[in-house]
């Protein structure tokens, strides 16, 4: 249930935010971030992702998610939980009077083929594949998207 602006406006004010981050790497372990058109975090690159509705289960929105985000529908169950992260920001979707936080749950998808519907001009202004490396020094990528690739890192080394 997506809710109007006052409510909305309260519930971020109140409380923190549930959402899903889709860590998506294709076959050469190359990462898909976009580029955001909407605050928090407006004009940095960002992994896909989107916060959980009222009465909508983690399957679901997890499937709602891929299917906004990549243009595609995944299943949860072709996932991996990476963990639960704390992002705090000082802005809010509406401005920057409220802060907002979110506990984000960042879940690996492993592709191996291409998405070629990504929807533009939504969330996301453009896509770019990035290699680790790259993502980790780039000053565009935002923190919280860096964050998820350390941990990886940890995991992985």
């Amino acid at each position: 249930m997506f809710l109007d602006y006052s409510t909305f406006s309260k519930v971020i004010d109140s409380a923190p935010l549930v959402s899903i981050d889709l860590v998506i790497l294709n076959e050469n372990n190359q990462a898909l971030l976009g580029e955001r058109l909407n605050k928090p975090a407006q004009g940095s690159w960002f992994v896909p992702g989107g916060r959980i509705l009222k009465n909508e289960s983690l399957a679901k929105a997890f499937e709602r998610l891929t299917t906004e985000e990549l243009g595609e529908v995944f299943t949860i169950s072709e996932a991996t939980l990476l963990g639960p992260f704390d992002h705090f920001y000082d802005e809010n979707v509406f401005g920057d009077s409220i802060s907002t936080h979110y506990v984000a749950l960042a879940y690996i998808l492993r592709l191996n083929k291409q998405l070629t519907d990504l929807p533009h001009n939504i969330q996301h202004g453009k896509y770019k594949w990035f290699d680790t490396e790259s993502l980790l020094i780039d000053k565009k990528v935002h923190k919280h998207t860096k964050w998820y690739f350390e941990a990886l890192q940890n995991t992985q080394g």
